[in-house]
C-alpha cells in the first residue's frame, strides 16, 4: 500500500475535501482544508491522489493507518497458499514402500495440497526408464479418484516426475445448480 500524504505533505493548490462523517465539504484551498482539519483535532489525509482535484479526507491518521493494516491482515488470512509436497521413488521400489508413499500422497491431495511424485534413477537404471514410467502410471491410476494430473510424466536429468493436483468437483457444482431450480 502506498504511503498516504497528510497535512503539509499535500503539494497541490486545491483539493476536494470530505469531512469525518462522510459529507462533502467541496473543493477548497489546501491551507484552508488543513486549518479546518486542525480545528477539529484531526488530519487531512489524501485518499485519491490521481483524481482531479485530489480527494482528501478529514480523519484521524493513526486510526486510518490501523484500519488499513487490519484490512491487509484480513486479506492475507483469506489468501490460499498452495503447497507442493513430494514423494520419491526408485525404479526398484518395493510394493509395501509404494503403498506407504501412495497413502501419504492421497492424504496430501485430500488436504488440498499438490503432490509431485519423483522417480530417481542412478547409474545403469537410466537404461530402464520404463520401470519408472510403470510406477508413475500405477500411481496415476491409484490416485485418479482424488487427484488429477497437472503435469504429465517427463524426464529432467536423472529424475522422472509427475505432478498431481486435488480434483476439482465439477459434478458437485452442477448438481447444486439443478437442485436450486
Amino acid at each position: 500500500m502506498p504511503v498516504a500524504r497528510i497535512n503539509e505533505r499535500i503539494r497541490v493548490p486545491e483539493v476536494r475535501v470530505i469531512g469525518e462523517d462522510g459529507e462533502q465539504l467541496g473543493v477548497m484551498d489546501v491551507r484552508d482544508a488543513i486549518r479546518a482539519a486542525r480545528e477539529r483535532g484531526l488530519d487531512l489525509v489524501e485518499v485519491a491522489p490521481t483524481a482531479d482535484p485530489p480527494v482528501c479526507r478529514i480523519i484521524d491518521f493513526g486510526k486510518f493507518q490501523y484500519e488499513a493494516k487490519k484490512k491487509a491482515n484480513e486479506a492475507k488470512k483469506k489468501q490460499v497458499t498452495i503447497v507442493v509436497k513430494e514423494v520419491k521413488f526408485r525404479p526398484g521400489t518395493d510394493e509395501h514402500d509404494y503403498h506407504y508413499r501412495m497413502k501419504h500422497a492421497r492424504e496430501w491431495l485430500q488436504d488440498g495440497d499438490k503432490v509431485k511424485a519423483t522417480i530417481w534413477f542412478r547409474g545403469r537404471e537410466m537404461t530402464h526408464r520404463e520401470l519408472g514410467a510403470r510406477i508413475l502410471e500405477k500411481l496415476e491410476h491409484d490416485l485418479e479418484d482424488i487427484g488429477e494430473v497437472e503435469a504429465r510424466p517427463r524426464m529432467e536429468g536423472n529424475q522422472m516426475f509427475i505432478v498431481f493436483g486435488p480434483k476439482r468437483h465439477k459434478g458437485a457444482a452442477a448438481k447444486t445448480e439443478t437442485e436450486t431450480k
